[in-house]
C-alpha cells in the first residue's frame, strides 16, 4: 500500500543526508561575498540550538554534510560557513562565526528555536573556533561589525570542543614531526604570518589566556594518540576552566586519532547530547 511504502522511504532515510530545512541563509556580507549558514530544524518544538563549526585546518572544509545526530535528541542545528584563512587571516573567522550568532539569535522566534540556549559545537581548527567563541562572550577584538544584528548578543552557553588547538604559544613544541609539518604552515596561513613573528596575534586566538568568571560550561573531548593536535592542548584548556572554578567535562578517547569516526559513534553522541542536557536542563 502507499502506506507502507511511505513507511519504508521513511525509515530508510538518513539523518546524515536530511536536507536543510533553510539553506544558505544570509547573515553577513564582506564586500559582495555572502556569508552564509545551513539551518535542520528536529522534529520538536521550540528546541535549543547547536552551531556546527566545520574542521579543514582554518584553510579548507564547508558547512555541507555536518553531523545531524543531535536532530534525533531534540537539538536544531545550524551549520556555518566563514572565511577560510586563504580568504582573510585570523581574527576574520571569529568575526564571521560572532555575527552568525547574532543572526541566529535575532532570528530565533522566525525559525522556531530557543535564542536563550545557543550552543556551539566543533572539531579540529572547529573545535578550537568553538573554544574562542565560547571564552571571548564579548570581547571587542572579536566581535567585529558584521551583520545587521550589532544589537543581539553574540554570546554561547555551551560548548563542545572535539579536539581543537587551544594555545598557540606551546602547540609546536608539544607536536610530533607529523603535526609540525601539518601545524606550522596552517598557522602561518592563519595568522597571515609565522607564529614566531605573532605572537600577540597567537595570544588572542588561544582560548587557554581567555579562560575567566562566567564563562560558559565546555565539553572538552580528545584522543590520546591524536598525531596532528597534541592532547595536552585539551588538558591545557581542562585545567584553565578547572582553576577559574568552571563548569568542564573532559573525555579521552583511548587510541582515538584525530577525526577518528569513535567521536560519531552513537555511544559517543549520546555523552554530548548528555552534556547538553545537562546544561539545558532538559
Amino acid at each position: 500500500t502507499l502506506l507502507t511504502l511511505l513507511l519504508v522511504m521513511l525509515m530508510t532515510s538518513t539523518l546524515r543526508g536530511q536536507a536543510p530545512q533553510h539553506k544558505d541563509l544570509v547573515y553577513a556580507e564582506v564586500g559582495d561575498r555572502k556569508l552564509v549558514v545551513d539551518l535542520y530544524m528536529p522534529a520538536s518544538d521550540n528546541p535549543p540550538l547547536v552551531v556546527w563549526i566545520h574542521g579543514g585546518a582554518w584553510h579548507s572544509g564547508s558547512k555541507e554534510n555536518p553531523p545531524l545526530d543531535l536532530l534525533e535528541h531534540g537539538y536544531a542545528l545550524a551549520s556555518v560557513d566563514y572565511r577560510l584563512s586563504v580568504e582573510a587571516p585570523f581574527p576574520a573567522q571569529m568575526h564571521d562565526i560572532k555575527a552568525s550568532i547574532r543572526f541566529l539569535r535575532a532570528q530565533a522566534d522566525q525559525y522556531g528555536y530557543q535564542s536563550d540556549k545557543i550552543y556551539i559545537w566543533g572539531s579540529s581548527a572547529g573545535g578550537h573556533l568553538v573554544a574562542l567563541a565560547g571564552v571571548t562572550n564579548g570581547v571587542e577584538a572579536l566581535e567585529g561589525e558584521l551583520g545587521k544584528h550589532m544589537d543581539q548578543s553574540s554570546d554561547i552557553q555551551g560548548v563542545i570542543n572535539f579536539f581543537g588547538p587551544t594555545n598557540f604559544l606551546t602547540i609546536l613544541s608539544q607536536s610530533t614531526p607529523h603535526g609540525l609539518s601539518v601545524r606550522a604552515p596552517a598557522l602561518a596561513l592563519l595568522l597571515g604570518k609565522p607564529l614566531d613573528q605573532a605572537e600577540d596575534l597567537a595570544r588572542l586566538a588561544s582560548p587557554v589566556f581567555h579562560v575567566g568568571a562566567g564563562d560558559p560550561p565546555m565539553m572538552i573531548v580528545h584522543g590520546d594518540q591524536d598525531v596532528q593536535v597534541p592532547v595536552n592542548q585539551a588538558l591545557e584548556l581542562y585545567a584553565a576552566y578547572q582553576k577559574a572554578g568552571l563548569s568542564s567535562t573532559l573525555e579521552i578517547l583511548p587510541g582515538a586519532g584525530h577525526g577518528s569516526p569513535d567521536y560519531f559513534q552513537p555511544v559517543f553522541i549520546e555523552k554530548v547530547a548528555t552534556f547538553l542536557n545537562e546544561i539545558s536542563k532538559l
